[in-house]
């Protein structure tokens, strides 16, 4: 499951589209909206997306993360438009039979989907607003 969402994500049917009988793990990262950064209060955030490529980025990932660790399933659902405090941006599930593969598995699709996918993120603040790098 591969999806870029206009609406709120829901996380259990993210967990539940992991899971596998050959599974031991299921390891699910889960980006949420804080209220600060770079020492700013943030009101909101908007994401902005390329949706086609981001969707055929994030199925490389994918990819990649199953060559690399032995993954039974795959789930990457992130949200594009404005996103408040506390909402889910992104959510992450990964199956594996053992769990340091699940954990490392997760770890590296978030930190590479941060740095490869079209997914632009615009801090809102009360006094302005910035797009931000992926990786600052």
């Amino acid at each position: 499951m591969i999806q870029i969402a206009d609406k709120a994500i829901d996380i259990q049917a993210c967990i539940d589209a992991a899971q596998s009988d050959r599974a031991g793990a299921v390891d699910v990262f889960i980006g949420t909206v804080r209220n600060h950064n770079k020492q700013k209060e943030v009101v909101r955030l908007i994401f902005e997306t390329y949706d086609s490529m981001a969707i055929k980025k994030m199925q490389e990932l994918a990819d990649q993360a199953c060559e690399k660790w032995e993954i039974e399933k795959v789930v990457m659902v992130h949200r594009k438009g404005v996103l408040e405090i506390g909402d889910v941006a992104v959510v992450i599930a990964v199956s594996t039979p053992h769990r340091k593969a699940s954990f490392e598995a997760c770890q590296w699709l978030i930190d590479t989907l941060k740095q490869v996918v079209p997914i632009w993120k615009r801090e809102v603040y009360q006094d302005g607003e910035e797009w931000l790098e992926a990786h600052p």
